[in-house]
């Protein structure tokens, strides 16, 4: 099983930016696909962007154009740069291996 552990939550107020960390316990190559997903109070777990090990990057309509996913792979992390962060980005964020791993979440709020 792949431990994950987020870092980089806070409070932010609107317009801010916030990167969020994900430490992975093996080869962070070795997984095919990871992705970042956020669940809001009151809401389902929804995804929010994607990565391929070949750092092929998807982001959901929603955060397009101000989040961005990567990786490095030295460093075996995964990041969420997050920028022009609106209240509704409000949410615990996770990220999560192809093979169903997940971590604990990083409390993103965004309040003047």
């Amino acid at each position: 099983q792949v431990r994950l552990v987020e870092s980089g939550g806070g409070l932010v107020q609107p317009g801010g930016s916030l990167r969020l960390s994900c430490q992975v316990s093996e080869d962070i190559l070795s997984i095919s696909a990871m992705g970042w997903y956020r669940q809001a109070p009151g809401k389902q777990r929804e995804l929010v962007a994607s990565i391929t090990s070949d750092d092929t990057t998807k982001v959901v309509d929603a955060v397009k154009g101000r989040f961005t996913i990567s990786k490095d792979n030295a460093k075996n992390t995964m990041y969420l740069q997050m920028n022009n962060l609106k209240p509704e980005d409000t949410a615990v964020y996770y990220c999560k291996t192809i093979m169903n791993d997940w971590g604990q979440g990083t409390q993103v709020t965004v309040s003047s």
